[in-house]
């Protein structure tokens, strides 16, 4: 009989996935993944009592204020409400409850790059078609208090790909996620990310490399669609396939911005400068459609007034800036000025990261230009939900909207408050006490595995050892299996 081998890396990762299997199935408690969660139940009501209430809506701030949810929905927000017989009771005493937070620009759940490069038009491509909802940032964010996003494409192209607004339902499949209602929109983009030309690709140059080839690329795309409706409405005009006619060839790409022109699809335009925001709004204006937000719009307070003429949104960053050249004229006070002057503002995260704590972004408004905290909240709760289109769903707590709601352990914008439970549709997917309970026990499991693996390696070194003496077989060292013989044998090492 051959001597057992010393365990190979192999060996190691195949003991450790076994352990895993067996603690995990015993225990039930596992790391925060979507494949493993269940959806929350939906209890029929919910009241939460004696709370501060950010309404985000006509109440305003409520002090002592209670929520009533029923079946999913706000049944009421007021003062001294009549517990209803049979909800579950939340005592509010000293937490603050906003309207779930709302990312009107992300990048979240992407699954592979968020851009299509190839072309200066990708109108085609769809952001729903590519969400992965395993993505740990969906749960990382709800731990933030962030309940619905705005899924964009990235901004390699002039028109880029069609968007999908997402509410976080962490453990449904993508489909689920997806807000049902919700308007389509797609990303545009502007200046120097489109046109490339200061990129260094110099071996593979595309259209357009200046800023005024950006707008004429959005402009033939215009033209084009125009004409492919006029082809279809002639097709359709003669009888349709009762013509025996031969259809105008499909163009999904065309069909994408045929519907920006219809006034069925909500255009949202990464932007950065002044001429630019100006030269969309007058694009805009040629063939008949309104922006619903410039993205970023860094320079946004230079044409505040035309941006509120327009009607178009302003999803702006808090006071992100020096990162390019592009962005040299930005300043903190940006979302201030245009909300001064009448903008719909919002803030905006662009970043898995960033998104974890929208509320502290919020809070910069009122550092940065004063902007009163009510008014403040409402950059990451009504204002992006108005950007989207969905302000009669979210974004504030009124009754007969979602039941989308943050309890937060003190002020929201605070740097010391924390999110507590963040519900959405009237189900708990996030509860602040739970997750700290699951970490110990999941420290309890590493260490489980963690010893597994050290004694079956000290057994296996055993029997190795023990072989050797009776039968007298030549030890199979590490080395010969091809590994480094000073590898570390520490715990710790060998469970990673």
């Amino acid at each position: 009989m051959m001597a057992p081998k010393l365990l190979s890396r192999g060996a190691k990762v195949a003991v450790l996935c076994s352990a895993l299997a067996t603690s995990a199935g015993a225990q039930g408690v596992s790391e925060p993944s979507a494949w493993m969660a269940e959806t929350p139940e939906q209890p029929a009501s919910v009241f939460v009592h004696d709370a501060t209430i950010w309404t985000s809506g006509p109440e305003g701030k409520i002090e002592n204020g209670d929520l009533w949810i029923r079946d999913g929905k706000i049944a009421g927000v007021g003062r001294d409400l009549e517990v209803p017989s049979g909800a579950d009771v939340i005592d509010g005493t000293g937490k603050h409850v906003t309207p779930g937070l709302i990312d009107a620009h992300s990048h979240t759940a992407i699954s592979g790059s968020v851009n299509e490069g190839t072309h200066i038009t990708t109108a085609e491509v769809r952001i729903a078609d590519v969400i992965n909802p395993d993505d740990v940032n969906i749960y990382r964010q709800l731990a933030g208090g962030l309940t619905t996003v705005n899924i964009l494409h990235g901004s390699a192209n002039s028109i880029g790909g069609q968007n999908a607004v997402a509410k976080l339902r962490w453990g449904s499949p993508a489909s689920e996620m997806l807000f049902a209602g919700a308007p389509q929109g797609i990303k545009f983009a502007l200046g120097e990310n489109p046109k490339q030309s200061n990129w260094g690709d110099d071996d593979n140059p595309r259209y357009p490399q200046t800023r005024q080839g950006v707008e004429q690329s959005i402009r033939e795309r215009f033209l084009a669609a125009r004409e492919y409706q006029k082809r279809w409405k002639a097709y359709k005009a003669a009888g349709g396939a009762k013509s025996q006619l031969v259809p105008p060839r499909r163009d999904l790409q065309l069909e994408a911005v045929a519907e920006i022109l219809d006034g069925n699809r909500l255009v949202h335009s990464h932007s950065y400068r002044a001429d630019e925001i100006l030269m969309l709004l007058g694009l805009s204006k040629e063939f008949g459609f309104t922006i619903a937000t410039f993205q970023h719009v860094l320079e946004g307070y230079k044409v505040a007034d035309e941006l509120a003429a327009h009607g178009a949104g302003a999803s702006t960053f808090s006071d992100w800036w020096a990162y390019k050249f592009e962005v040299i004229d930005a300043i903190p006070h940006n979302g201030a000025i245009m909300w001064d002057r009448g903008v719909t503002v919002s803030f905006n995260s662009d970043s898995d990261e960033l998104a974890r704590h929208m509320n502290l972004e919020a809070a910069k408004a009122v550092r940065y230009g004063g902007v009163p905290e009510s008014e403040a909240l409402k950059f990451v709760t009504l204002n992006p939900a108005k950007q989207l289109r969905i302000h009669d769903r979210v974004g504030s707590l009124e009754k007969g909207k979602d039941a989308d709601f943050v309890i937060w352990n003190g002020h929201p914008l605070s740097t010391l408050s924390m999110c507590e439970q963040t519900w959405i549709d009237g189900r708990k997917y996030f509860d602040r006490e739970q997750d700290l309970a699951a970490r110990e026990v999941l420290e309890a499991e590493r260490r489980a595995l963690i010893d597994k693996v050290v004694a079956s390696k000290k057994s296996a070194e055993e029997e190795d050892g023990g072989e050797n003496e009776e039968g007298g077989e030549e030890e199979t060292s590490a080395e010969t299996e091809g590994e480094d013989p000073e590898s570390s044998t520490d715990p710790e090492e060998v469970a990673r």
